[in-house]
């Protein structure tokens, strides 16, 4: 092990409403956990959620001091409580993806001398070409999407060469918009950094390089080949190769803090800086993801992530590189409609309980006697539809269910979209497979039944907060191991494992051809496509 309980490891999260911090110690126990939230302890930056909405609602920013404030916040919290960051022997972190950072002509010089006797915001306030940065929840650029995807031939071609069709929010299409809409401000960015390599410059005290996983997340890199497509980036901006630097391993040891810190705040010179990544792939990595694993995160939205070997790149879900074995490869799928329609149906065929909701579960068989039903209560990403959609056996569509039919149709119908468009992305359901459940819904033991039986495998809980920064603080330490050839499991082979909740109902293994992706799903999966 890469020190032993006295070294600890440090993992930070850039998430859209906070930064937070866990530290574990050399035997994987966390020993802190500090955060700072933006929008009541950095009142002066006047966000709402963390971000800024713009007039027409679809321009959606956060401003990048606000983050350079909320470290430097954080920090002076931390050293108040008696940290010792002697102690540290690696940090790693993530960012919440998508999100990107302009950095002025001369910024890097400022970065290369900080002074540690004055707070990083001080000075770095006039190192951003644009004073607020693009952001997930942005949805301004439709137009830059369609001509990228025409630029490369079409979605499918986009996706083949980047792992995702053209997003609004992705990368690519917001440094376009940019491009043609500030041109001034394009002119003047000397780096584009991701959220994710904006955070690990601030500890380099220089310019991070991209990793891997976090750029597969911009619609510019090509996943197979590992470097940025040059169509993709003709199709942007010009001379951006150039603006945003190398790409790196998500494992990379990119060097040590700078002097800014060891003298500030007292960490080793010694300490490493490992590549940041972006918040899912960290988020992975402290779900402790093993090959043929699958996890589900049940909040208020649904999160499917995939560790694969083989991906199919598809216009739906995205394929990033695996943050923690750099021959694999994530798939990640997003559902919108996730905790608010199991609510909505909770309090409409349940009285508001989520004990009568089991219930209703238990008193239906699997399969639901061919009932099945969509309910997308605001406009889907994966596909993209709204409105509720019945269907009974014979798959028709119906009006409505009795109130137990309707929860096994809900449940049923979110799991089973999740099932087939995983098996669309490549995953393969195999005797060894396991499901780990997270989020608020994993509580319940009897959702977590149809989740079993739909997948017709075990499913495991994680008992993980704050997944994305305990899986940076993994990734620090893994990034040390890493040097004598240990793979990111053996780094964690004395982690708690994931508890063993419930395994499918006898019966699912037959039952499999009505759940596994064959005639019923994609009967009903073109159906939702048209409506």
């Amino acid at each position: 092990m890469a020190g032993g309980a006295d070294s600890c490891f440090l993992g930070f999260d850039f998430s859209t409403q906070q930064l937070k911090v866990i530290a574990v110690d050399g035997n994987l126990e966390v020993i802190v956990q500090s955060s700072v939230q933006f929008d009541s302890e950095l009142p002066e930056f006047r966000t709402r959620g963390g971000v800024h909405i713009h007039d027409d609602k679809l321009t959606v920013t956060s401003p990048a001091l606000m983050f350079v404030k909320a470290l430097d916040v954080l920090l002076e919290k931390m050293r108040n409580a008696g940290f010792d960051f002697s102690r540290v022997k690696a940090i790693s972190g993530s960012g919440q993806q998508h999100g990107s950072v302009f950095w002025r002509k001369g910024a890097r010089q400022t970065l290369n001398h900080l002074d540690p006797q004055k707070h990083l915001h001080l000075q770095l306030q006039e190192c951003f070409a644009l004073q607020d940065c693009p952001v997930w929840m942005d949805s301004s650029t439709s137009d830059q999407c369609q001509f990228l995807e025409a630029a490369v031939g079409g979605a499918q071609r986009l996706a083949d060469i980047t792992g995702s069709r053209a997003y609004e929010r992705f990368t690519g299409s917001q440094i376009a918009k940019i491009y043609r809409s500030k041109p001034e401000e394009f002119s003047e960015t000397e780096r584009i950094s991701l959220i994710s390599s904006f955070a690990s410059s601030l500890f380099l005290g220089d310019y991070a390089p991209i990793d891997f996983s976090d750029g597969s997340g911009m619609n510019l890199m090509d996943i197979f080949e590992r470097r940025w497509s040059q169509v993709c980036l003709d199709a942007a901006a010009p001379q951006l190769a150039e603006r945003l630097g190398d790409l790196t391993p998500s494992a990379a040891v990119l060097g040590c803090v700078s002097l800014y810190y060891t003298e500030r705040f007292g960490f080793a010179p010694s300490c490493k800086v490992v590549a940041f990544t972006g918040d899912n792939p960290g988020s992975l990595a402290g779900m402790r993801l093993q090959e043929g694993d699958l996890a589900v995160s049940l909040g208020t939205s649904d999160t499917v992530f995939l560790w694969i070997r083989d991906p199919r790149p598809s216009t739906e879900g995205h394929i990033f590189c695996n943050p923690v074995d750099c021959g694999a490869y994530m798939a990640l799928i997003c559902f919108k409609n996730g905790s608010f329609p199991r609510e909505r149906i909770r309090d409409e065929c349940a009285g508001g309980s989520w004990e009568r909701f089991s219930a209703a579960l238990r008193s239906t068989p699997m399969g639901n006697h061919g009932n099945l039903g969509m309910y997308f209560d605001v406009m889907e990403i994966t596909p993209p539809a709204a409105g509720v959609h019945r269907f009974n056996a014979e798959g028709q569509r119906v009006s409505w269910f009795e109130q137990d039919v309707e929860i096994r149709a809900l449940l049923e119908g979110q799991f089973l979209a999740k099932r087939v468009h995983a098996e669309k992305l490549g995953y393969k359901i195999l005797a060894g497979t396991r499901v780990l459940a997270t989020g608020g819904a994993s509580s319940n033991k009897d959702i977590l039944q149809v989740l079993s039986d739909v997948f017709n495998a075990p499913v495991y809980t994680i008992d993980v907060t704050d997944s994305a920064c305990l899986g940076c603080a993994y990734r620090a330490l893994h990034a040390l191991e890493a040097e004598t050839g240990a793979s990111f499991t053996e780094t964690l082979r004395n982690a708690p494992e994931p508890q063993l909740a419930v395994r499918p109902t006898p019966g699912a293994q037959e039952h499999d051809a009505g759940y596994g992706g064959n005639k019923l799903p994609d009967e009903l999966l073109k159906d939702r496509r048209q409506t």
